[in-house]
């Protein structure tokens, strides 16, 4: 048993990783502000299941403000996955991104060095690779939105404090999640939400946009397996990604069939730095740590229908 603390845990992948690491017998301290980037009722909605965990606890904090060190006393393990996250945003709320992204990610690093946190695990992003994430961990990092500015500044910060005040960190860069709980302004649930109403569906750009995604329990394997073997991850950095590379029309072949309806589509504009194409070369994480992505999207894609039909 281990003493563990997630940020961002009543966010998508903050609950579910919370809840694995209840059923691995941790004590779990979850802290979440409820900035209102999507509607609060949906993230209590995902602590639900937590809340009534003897093992779980939980703190409203905002990282940017909060006194932090005193909720990082005894923690073995701190798994930061809170950020303002979103692209298209970020060009026109960049304060905010700054501040969540950026500040929190400092104030938090302060006050794990403080508390003498034992293992720092940052969740980052594709992004920070830019408009092609193609390569290895060892690819030339060049965001072209904000947000993935934002999320690059907050791994040098990891960085900085490794070898300032010798924190134990590990970055692991996240490609395309999906799955239950998916955030209700992430792509796949917005092509789903309006497929089940038979709402006409926007695409953003040609549809020829490519990503490697994530399931949900993959990517929480993922993390998992860096926190348990910090002799191997400390001071490095992991690709978590999915093994299967799908553009934006072949998801929406796959969702109709799924869904059992034809979508109406309207091609418009492609968003201001978005990315062209992401395939995670994953061989380092399953090298080091083992990592084994299982879940064909095809799976992933008919559990998030199977969720947002019960939850709509």
């Amino acid at each position: 048993m281990a003493h563990v603390v997630v940020t961002g845990a009543a966010g998508f992948v903050g609950s579910h990783l919370c809840e694995r690491l209840l059923a691995e017998g941790n004590t779990v301290l979850g802290i979440d502000a409820f900035i209102p980037y999507y509607p609060r009722a949906i993230k209590e909605r995902n602590l639900t299941g937590l809340l009534t965990h003897p093992a779980f606890a939980f703190a409203e904090v905002d990282l940017r403000t909060g006194d932090l060190a005193p909720l990082l006393t005894g923690a073995d393990t701190l798994f930061h996955t809170a950020a303002m996250a979103g692209l298209l945003k970020s060009w026109q709320q960049f304060e905010e991104y700054m501040t969540c992204n950026v500040l929190a990610t400092q104030r938090l690093l302060a006050a794990a060095v403080a508390a003498n946190v034992g293992h720092f695990l940052h969740c980052s992003t594709s992004s920070v690779y830019g408009r092609f994430a193609t390569g290895d961990e060892h690819a030339p990092l060049a965001p072209v939105s904000p947000y993935g500015i934002t999320k690059l500044a907050a791994e040098q910060l990891c960085r900085a404090y490794g070898e300032k005040d010798g924190l134990r960190f590990t970055i692991l860069r996240l490609f395309s999640v999906y799955g239950p709980r998916q955030r209700p302004d992430m792509g796949y649930h917005i092509f789903i939400r309006k497929l089940l109403a038979g709402e006409t569906i926007i695409v953003d750009g040609d549809g020829t946009d490519s990503r490697s995604n994530t399931y949900i329990a993959d990517c929480v394997e993922g993390l998992l397996l860096a926190a348990h073997q910090p002799e191997k991850s400390s001071g490095e950095t992991f690709n978590i990604g999915g093994g299967e590379e799908v553009n934006v029309n072949q998801v929406l072949q796959m969702l109709e069939e799924l869904v059992g309806r034809p979508a109406q589509i309207v091609h418009g504009p492609p968003r201001p730095g978005d990315q062209r194409r992401t395939v995670a070369d994953i061989t380092r994480a399953r090298t080091v740590l083992g990592y084994n992505p299982r879940t064909r999207l095809v799976d992933g894609l008919a559990a998030q229908v199977a969720w947002q039909r019960a939850q709509e």
